[in-house]
């Protein structure tokens, strides 16, 4: 049985709203924002666009990173993305199903 992967991630709309998430296939689930398929918010804000993201191979520490990261201020989201992509590039371009 193979390692499984988990990742927090952060998606943000071209108007700068941001979505924090959790899931075991980043492209999949990357693929499933920009083809509309989020219902709720990430839908209505057109959050589409892959800005930040981290991996484990342990579930539990995917979804508590996830919880820490939707506790923080906006502030400190956008120093996360800054730090790692300081021009807001869409990270899942050239993925396959993209």
């Amino acid at each position: 049985m193979g390692t499984r992967s988990y990742y927090a991630y952060i998606m943000a709309s071209r108007s700068g709203v941001l979505y924090i998430g959790v899931t075991n296939d980043i492209a999949r689930r990357t693929s499933e924002h920009k083809a509309g398929y989020a219902q709720g918010f990430a839908g209505k804000y057109n959050i589409n666009r892959l800005v930040y993201f981290e991996g484990t191979s342990d579930i539990r520490t995917a979804i508590q990173r996830e919880k820490q990261l939707k506790g923080w201020t906006r502030a400190k989201k956008v120093a996360l993305v800054e730090s790692v992509n300081p021009g807001w590039k869409d990270l899942s371009d050239g993925w396959p199903g993209d």
